[in-house]
């Protein structure tokens, strides 16, 4: 039946699955063509990006997206031709395939959105540009039924020419090669255009329609080729579906023609060819997709979860029964089990950061043509992970960052020839995981900020005092203020006010932080500290003046009890810790936090040692540690207010309400000069 005759009801669920998989097709086409572009040429990367659009066009045809057909086709073509050396995969060619592949994503995303502006002019600009590469491919068209209709001319061979010769071409699909769009018409166009073919359809194993498997694979093909080309050259047909056929090709005598054609042998022991397969090959794990609402509703619950379960033990602690009826050991196995469900859900939500960086990819070169400078982006650590929430929120400050290296960061061709640097500037976006948090840096080596600018640009706006004098970091900053921007006119990447603020206001909503640190002329970075998820955390609990309060286990190294001869005040109202040989600042959590008036004596507290955002150190001086908890994030800003100091807030085992520090704010807002920390420990 053809997906015009399905019912909407029905076509509905299966045309967002065609999407979903588009999504990761795409990624796997651009993640493809970028390693070419750093110079790879293994035909089994063409192949698989050639894979990716086969599979597109395979899908949309049987949806009768005829623009989606047409550009999945041109760009197939195009690797085709690659694939068979017609052309030179060249610098030139790569941008062409790269701005296909940019023009497949908008006609996907405008096709799901059910939209048919998605540029169009500039869209048939790059289909015609592709289709010029393979001016003899064949023509991609949606018949009247919703399905893709391909007109071939087969390449002329006369039999009586001395160079022919014939082979036999055994033909058997699985039924991963349906799954993935395959259509076994492609394949035999493909041999078409080698010579004069014909085609015996096997149906031997086709069983009784009651018996009919909907997702099986039964048929199979024998096809006699007469041509000119060699073994290789028919093998390279079928190297894109490798792994999902049984291909066999085998030269036939002279006398082949009389000798009929052999039928395909059919799997041994009486095995359904799913199942021979399944015994040859091992397959990758199965996966399922699932409703992100339904992941959400799952983490909901399991924060709930671990809020009661976390309520039960102190209660029953409270009451002295713990231990006096037995319930201790029972209390630990439902403590332990509620972590590994908990850890379960969470690496649910994980996801790599390639999704974001990738498409950093697109922002990249059109920052480039749109510069008219030279760019080489290097991605590193794309496949840590992090929750899903955190990355779909990343992509907005990712790309404000990146624009603005490109068009702020970094010279044109001609100042970096006079500089004596590379030609193409090098913008370097990296993730790692660090202190359970992830950390983002966006760095390039271009001119860094121009501080005498930041300054008069900022005096001009009111935003500092004309005699203001400001450490560099702290000019760094103010390009965080909102409407700031030292361009001298706008254009269509910046210069209009609005970017840097925008970042650190989405960093910040996601419970992170931003950092900028800049060299003049060895280039600007910029670096963000988000958490790995927005649900649940290890914490320990700490009292302030009467109150309890949490701070996150990964910001934590140790702890110990200040002695006096390890205390030095630094200014009216700090103090400088010596700690196994290093010196950081003290600082009264209390008193920061406005739980107290003035600073209490370092002997009275216990100093947690922390890490600050800046990969320094500092000591978080407390009255007291409580316990260690797993505590389920609430956000503070959504409830309540922004709060400085203060990341999110939880509800503990009593019912209180306790607030989560941002451990690593409060020590880089406190961190002193190092000026000032030298002469404190001389002295």
């Amino acid at each position: 039946m053809a997906a015009g005759q399905l019912s909407e009801e029905t076509l509905a669920p299966i045309r967002e699955t065609f999407f979903q998989e588009c999504g990761d097709l795409l990624a796997e086409l651009e993640a493809g063509l970028l390693t070419l572009q750093n110079g790879a040429r293994d035909p089994e990367i063409i192949d698989t990006v050639f894979r990716a659009a086969h599979s597109i066009k395979g899908g949309a045809g049987a949806f009768g997206f005829a623009v989606l057909v047409r550009i999945a086709h041109a760009f197939e073509a195009a690797l085709d031709a690659v694939r068979d050396k017609r052309v030179t995969l060249d610098a030139e060619l790569l941008r062409l395939l790269f701005a296909g592949a940019d023009a497949l994503a908008d006609v996907v995303r405008a096709t799901r959105e059910g939209r048919g502006d998605a540029a169009a002019e500039q869209i048939d600009s790059v289909t015609a540009a592709l289709a010029a590469l393979a001016p003899d491919a064949a023509v991609a068209a949606v018949d009247e039924d919703g399905f893709l209709d391909f007109e071939f001319t087969p390449k002329p061979v006369s039999v009586e020419t001395p160079a022919v010769r014939r082979w036999l071409i055994s033909l058997r699909p699985h039924a991963t090669f349906y799954a993935r769009a395959g259509e076994p018409l492609l394949l035999l166009r493909d041999l078409a255009r080698l010579g004069e073919i014909s085609t015996t359809l096997d149906c031997e194993l086709l069983p009784a329609l009651e018996d009919l498997e909907p997702e099986a694979a039964y048929l199979a093909w024998s096809v006699v080729l007469a041509t000119t080309a060699d073994e290789a050259e028919i093998r390279d047909l079928f190297a894109f579906v490798e792994g999902d056929c049984d291909v066999d090709v085998a030269r036939l005598p002279s006398d082949a023609e009389a000798a009929g054609i052999p039928q395909v042998a059919p799997p041994p022991d009486g095995a359904t060819p799913d199942e021979a397969r399944l015994a040859a090959k091992p397959e990758l794990a199965p996966t399922i997709r699932v409703d992100l609402e339904r992941v959400d509703r799952l983490v909901n619950l399991v924060g709930e979860l671990v809020i009661n379960q976390a309520m039960l033990a102190q209660r029953l602690a409270d009451a002295g029964v713990a231990e006096t009826a037995g319930l201790q050991p029972p209390l630990d196995d439902l403590e332990h089990l509620t972590r590994e469900i908990q850890d379960g859900v969470m690496a649910i939500r994980a996801q790599p950061v390639k999704a974001v960086f990738q498409r950093l990819t697109r922002v990249a070169r059109e920052a480039e043509a749109a510069t008219g400078k030279l760019v080489k982006l290097v991605i590193v650590g794309e496949e840590t992970e992090v929750d899903r929430t955190v990355i779909e929120r990343l992509t907005d400050p990712l790309t404000h960052m990146v624009r603005n290296a490109i068009d702020h960061g970094l010279e044109t061709p001609a100042e970096r020839r006079a500089l004596g640097k590379p030609e193409a500037g090098v913008v370097r976006i990296s993730a790692e995981h660090r202190g359970g948090r992830i950390v983002i840096t966006v760095a390039d080596d271009g001119r860094g900020l121009d501080r005498s600018a930041v300054m008069r640009t900022a005096t001009r706006r009111g935003l500092i005092a004309p005699d203001a004098e400001l450490a560099d970091e702290e000019i760094d900053n103010l390009i965080f203020a909102p409407g700031f921007s030292t361009a001298d006119e706008a254009s269509t990447l910046s210069g209009r006010g609005v970017g840097m603020d925008v970042v650190q206001r989405g960093v910040q909503d996601l419970g992170g932080r931003i950092l900028v640190a800049s060299r003049p002329g060895d280039g600007c970075s910029f670096t963000l500290t988000l958490p790995l998820t927005l649900a649940v955390l290890d914490g320990m609990v700490i009292s302030i003046a009467g109150y309890s309060l949490v701070a996150p286990l990964t910001s934590l190294i140790e702890s110990t009890q200040p002695r006096e001869a390890d205390v030095r005040r630094l200014g009216p109202n700090g103090w400088l810790l010596r700690f196994r040989g290093e010196h950081m600042p003290l600082i009264d959590l209390g008193f920061a936090l406005g739980y107290r008036p003035q600073p209490m004596e370092p002997s009275r507290g216990i100093a947690l040692i922390v890490h600050d955002d800046l990969g320094g150190r500092a000591a978080l001086l407390v009255d007291e540690i409580l316990g260690q908890r797993q505590v389920v994030i609430k956000s503070l800003e959504a409830n309540y207010q922004a709060v400085p100091g203060v990341s999110a807030a939880t509800i503990l085992g009593d019912g209180r309400v306790a607030l989560i520090v941002d451990v690593g704010a409060i020590a880089t807002a406190y961190r002193p000069a190092p000026d000032a920390v030298l002469r404190t420990a001389a002295g």
